[in-house]
């Protein structure tokens, strides 16, 4: 284990995420977004939005990005050698306002769309080891066009109670509010795209609950690194 491996996991284990770490170079991140745009024009935003879901089995190009060597290479250093893709899914959001009601400074914006504060991990499904949620930015985050907001540490108070959030304009509903690590984002009230790929990581150890109240099937599963010898996902894409 070298000594960056044991200063990524000091830090996450600390704030319970990493930040600003590159992976894409410039030729990189033009061409995924090239390929992302074709997907804008085919499907258009309303559906590009969020429901781009595990595409990458069906777009090579969505692939290699779940196995980006500098992805893979800070997964390998929070969950281990041996390290299965849970799910992908684009995250865009568009802006919400238009330009002349930006300019209006009698305009509310107490009803545009966010997400409220929550918690993934209760609503997985997953048990017997962490989920980890890598941000792949397409485009910049600004607290203007909504970037994900977190509280540093939150994951170690563990699973906090849910309730409705009384604030207009939440896009999760209480059933889906959805890591340990306390997130949110507020509306893009700006004239900016915000988009990236949500990928998501588990130990081989990990396996689904079975909880026949609320069941889940994860078709999309595929050894992203090392060997599984639990096999706790007979459905994995090789």
């Amino acid at each position: 284990m070298t000594s960056s491996t044991n200063k990524l996991q000091e830090v996450y284990n600390q704030l319970g995420f990493l930040s600003a770490l590159p992976v894409l170079n410039q030729t990189q991140l033009r061409e995924a977004k090239r390929a992302f745009s074709e997907l804008e024009e085919e499907f258009g935003e309303e559906y590009t939005q969020y429901s781009l879901h595990n595409v990458h089995l069906q777009y090579p190009w969505v692939r290699d990005l779940t196995q980006h060597p500098q992805i893979i290479q800070v997964v390998k250093a929070i969950l281990g050698p041996d390290v299965i893709l849970l799910d992908s899914r684009f995250i865009c959001k568009y802006p919400t306002l238009k330009p002349d009601a930006q300019d209006n400074e009698g305009g509310r914006n107490d009803e545009l769309p966010y997400v409220a504060w929550h918690q993934d991990m209760r609503y997985w499904g997953i048990a017997g080891g962490p989920v980890l949620s890598v941000w792949l930015a397409l485009d910049d985050s600004l607290q203007e066009n909504g970037a994900l907001q977190l509280i540093p540490g939150s994951h170690c108070a563990g699973m906090l109670p849910h309730r409705q959030a009384t604030r207009p304009g939440n896009m999760l509903s209480l059933a889906r509010c959805l890591f340990m690590m306390d997130h949110a984002s507020d509306a893009n009230t700006s004239q900016r795209r915000r988009c990236g790929l949500v990928i998501r990581y588990i130990p081989t150890c990990a396996h689904p609950t079975q909880d026949p109240d609320r069941p889940r099937k994860f078709a999309a599963t595929m050894l992203a690194c090392g060997s599984d010898r639990f096999n706790n996902f007979s459905d994995k894409t090789t």
